[in-house]
């Protein structure tokens, strides 16, 4: 539980708010997350919450800001580890399956963000998200091309959104198994598999 002092400075206070956001969101639907839970939570009033956030959406907005900084800031910080290409996405794929297993409930947030009929700003920060990850592994894999160590007549596009795709699939499985770490141990071997499919036979 998110334990604060009721007298934080503002950005101190919402940066709690997404924590205490994120720590609820790996125990129960995120679209059950009232104000007066989240409140509950810190220890603080819905008044005191208010006076940060005007409403829930912009709670989540902030959420999604946070969600979104740090997992492509530690993709970049990732794939500059790696020396290739090859070496750059695995290193990528790995410290997402990382992220997600320190924030489970960030994961969920973002599949039920992206489920949301209505265009709302944090769905919108989802999407942008899914985004910039994808045009990520697509340069990768254009060097990757360049480089010789991806085959040349793979579809670019395809392999992106497949390898975002399979960590989606494990991490729903995971989550449907109660289970958010079972993605650690399976990831590196789904991985192996796609990197048989697109490596170049050179």
């Amino acid at each position: 539980m998110v334990t604060h002092s009721k007298h934080l400075p503002a950005e101190e206070r919402r940066a709690a708010t997404v924590e205490a956001v994120v720590e609820l969101a790996a125990k129960q639907n995120p679209s059950e997350i009232t104000t007066t839970a989240i409140a509950k939570h810190m220890g603080v009033t819905q008044g005191a919450l208010f006076k940060h956030f005007p409403t829930k959406d912009a709670i989540l907005e902030a959420v999604m800001e946070w969600v979104a900084k740090r997992l492509l800031t530690r993709l970049d910080k990732a794939a500059e580890t790696a020396a290739t290409p090859l070496g750059k996405i695995e290193a990528m794929f790995m410290a997402q399956v990382s992220f997600v297993v320190e924030h489970p409930g960030v994961p969920r947030m973002l599949f039920g963000e992206l489920q949301r009929a209505q265009l709302t700003a944090p769905k919108l920060m989802a999407q942008s998200l899914l985004r910039n990850y994808h045009e990520r592994l697509s340069r990768l894999i254009e060097a990757g091309k360049t480089s010789g160590e991806i085959r040349l007549d793979l579809d670019t596009e395809a392999a992106a959104t497949l390898l975002i795709g399979m960590l989606q699939g494990l991490v729903m499985q995971s989550l449907l198994a109660g289970d958010v770490t079972q993605v650690r141990s399976q990831a590196p071997r789904v991985f192996a598999i796609y990197l048989s499919g697109i490596g170049s036979s050179k």
